[in-house]
């Protein structure tokens, strides 16, 4: 669309439609910055309006970031500083020491690729290191050796429901985000029981396109607001 804060407008109505049924927003920060400086300002006003009208809710960059320690620290100030958000994701190839700019944020959440949803995952994921898929060595580090801060999380693809529960068993009680539900495929049942810890709680269930996208009409955001309760109540269904 041509009209000013056009992206901004389409967000803020699906959060207005959505924001008492979810525990999390999740912007995605390639769509806003291949869009320059209007999609960082857009993705700025998105992160502000949901911290000032409904301060409850988590957000997440979802921007999978990692670099060596000084240029992860201009990551973390922007994520965390700039945009505000509550929490960002992460890839863990740097290492520990890379992603002090990260874990040393104690009321922020890092949030560490483990296990991801996409078709291709396992061309690393699944190498066999040290007797074990590598995927597994990542869920034993970060939860025996990066989460002495207790905020990590780490993400777990709901089209993967077996490596979900391995992870699970691994982690304890570590909250898990878990994308692939919806457009990619991912099942609500055998995600949820692969993946409540010991409290019946722990997963951030994400569902991007299969929610906002679901009318491209102008009831689009009543339509959002039907498939996000469907999908609460169909995660709920299984707890």
């Amino acid at each position: 669309k041509s009209k000013e804060n056009a992206v901004f407008e389409f967000n803020k109505a699906i959060i207005d439609a959505t924001h008492d049924f979810v525990c999390a927003y999740k912007p995605n920060s390639a769509f806003y910055e291949a869009r320059g400086e209007e999609g960082i300002k857009e993705l700025k006003m998105t992160f502000d309006y949901i911290n000032n009208e409904y301060p409850e809710v988590f957000t997440i960059i979802d921007a999978k970031r990692a670099d060596i320690g000084n240029t992860n620290d201009g990551y973390a100030k922007y994520a965390f500083d700039f945009l505000k958000a509550d929490g960002i994701t992460l890839h863990p190839y740097l290492g520990h020491e890379a992603m002090g700019p990260f874990l040393e944020r104690e009321d922020k959440a890092s949030i560490i690729l483990c296990r991801t949803s996409n078709k291709g995952a396992g061309e690393f994921q699944d190498l066999v290191s040290q007797g074990e898929p590598l995927y597994k060595i990542v869920a034993k580090k970060v939860t025996k050796e990066w989460n002495k801060l207790g905020n990590c999380m780490m993400v777990i693809g709901a089209t993967y429901p077996e490596e979900l529960a391995e992870v699970r068993k691994i982690a304890g009680d570590m909250t898990f985000l878990v994308p692939g539900v919806g457009a990619q495929g991912g099942d609500v049942e055998k995600t949820v029981k692969a993946g409540l810890n010991s409290k019946g709680a722990g997963m951030i269930i994400n569902s991007s396109r299969g929610i906002i996208f679901a009318s491209s009409g102008p009831d689009f955001a009543a339509t959002a607001r039907q498939e996000a309760k469907k999908l609460k109540e169909e995660i709920n269904k299984y707890r």
